[in-house]
């Protein structure tokens, strides 16, 4: 007899919720015809416009079975996709507790958990393959103008890492995560352009490696490699390259696909290319900010122990970012790539798709990779090409 009240001590009670209710408060407050709260509020709480969540409701709704609202063996009706989404994007949002929104939305604590795993399963299925890939041919000629414009001719972006603090990191793993006397970490290498689009994004490797440990394991030049980049041409101060690269800071080699700065610029023109340099850089700091300021789950440390579902989460949110950036780029300043549009760049060809994969001459374009003598040559050529389109303009 003790023993059984034990065991119904512990059963966990059922709590009558009324989700009806939290489904209509919702509804009211965002979602009816004149709703309580106007666009922007919309705007600050979801972290993106009304059509943009609308639209990825509709998505899951339509293609997850979780989201789907269905009737239980009483004919009542379940937590609608509005509630289950709204949980799970307030979660990422504002990084707070899975029961901070149960007197609001009506849905317990172990419930808004699983609402975040299904969202973060959905978005990466149905959206993952769209905005977070590499870039297309037209995707490519567009970074390539934009980087002429700034001037860096073939410039594809910029590539960096931002670290994740674990705080629930297995004990077993600890050392491998934390570097120095810090705390566990993950590492996100990310390549991003100047309109705050990532196109690359690698997640889950411990903090102990630094970004060239990174570069090593990361899938970022598997294409050059394997020969299926598109095939890209330019001349630079009547030198030819064949080879796109990225603006990186210090800590990365010199290769022929990594520009970094000048630590110790002597003279004008070094003085200038550094400036450019790490002015133009700092595209890939901006979405790491961006990025932690829109979405709190991923600047306050993890919670979860599980390093696969982390890792979801971020490349989730690196998703959602990528669909809000797409969603507002008409609000962004634009740089001006018409003469280039019209036929007048100085670029000696367009990219072009290769025709063919040369998997047996791997070895020769990791060599070319590595060139750090085509790389000394490249940044010296760009050095003149900045400083004859920003140096000197009173004379």
């Amino acid at each position: 007899m003790v023993d059984g009240e034990a065991n119904k001590s512990k059963r966990r009670a059922y709590i009558e919720r009324d989700r009806e209710l939290g489904h209509n408060q919702l509804r009211n407050d965002y979602f009816k015809e004149n709703p309580t709260y106007p666009p922007e509020l919309f705007r600050r709480r979801f972290r993106m416009n009304k059509p943009l969540f609308l639209r990825i409701v509709e998505h899951l709704s339509s293609e997850v079975p979780y989201f789907q609202q269905k009737r239980n063996a009483h004919g009542r009706y379940g937590l609608s996709a509005l509630q289950k989404c709204t949980a799970a994007i307030r979660m990422m949002a504002y990084g707070q507790s899975g029961d901070t929104y149960d007197e609001y939305l009506r849905l317990g604590e172990s419930t808004s958990r699983l609402c975040l795993e299904n969202f973060t399963n959905g978005i990466i299925l149905l959206f993952g393959d769209e905005y977070l890939r590499r870039p297309t041919p037209e995707d490519l000629q567009r970074l390539l103008d934009v980087g002429e414009v700034r001037g860096f001719p073939e410039m594809i972006g910029s590539i960096d890492c931002m670290h994740w603090e674990w705080k629930n990191c297995p004990t077993a793993w600890k050392g491998q995560y934390t570097r120095g006397s810090g705390k566990p970490t993950i590492i996100l290498e990310a390549v991003v352009s100047q309109d705050l689009w990532i196109w690359h994004a690698f997640i889950g490797l411990p903090s102990t490696l630094k970004d060239i440990n990174v570069l090593d394991r990361s899938p970022v030049f598997d294409d050059i490699l394997q020969g299926r980049a598109p095939k890209v041409k330019f001349k630079v101060n009547n030198h030819t390259y064949r080879m796109a690269y990225y603006l990186t800071d210090g800590i990365y080699p010199n290769w022929s696909t990594f520009i970094q700065s000048i630590p110790l610029p002597q003279g004008p023109k070094a003085e200038l290319f550094a400036e450019r340099q790490e002015s133009t850089r700092k595209d890939v700091e901006w979405p790491f900010g961006v990025l932690q300021s829109r979405f709190a789950i991923v600047k306050n440390p993890a919670l979860l122990w599980d390093k696969e579902r982390i890792g979801k989460i971020m490349r989730t949110c690196v998703i959602l970012h990528n669909m809000i950036v797409e969603n507002e780029r008409h609000g962004y300043t634009q740089i001006d790539t018409s003469e280039f549009e019209s036929g007048e760049s100085s670029r000696s060809s367009k990219v072009k798709r290769r025709t063919s994969i040369h998997v047996g001459n791997m070895l020769g374009i990791c060599n070319e990779v590595r060139d750090s003598e085509k790389h000394d040559r490249l940044k010296a050529d760009l050095m003149g090409n900045v400083w004859q389109k920003f140096g000197n303009v009173d004379e």
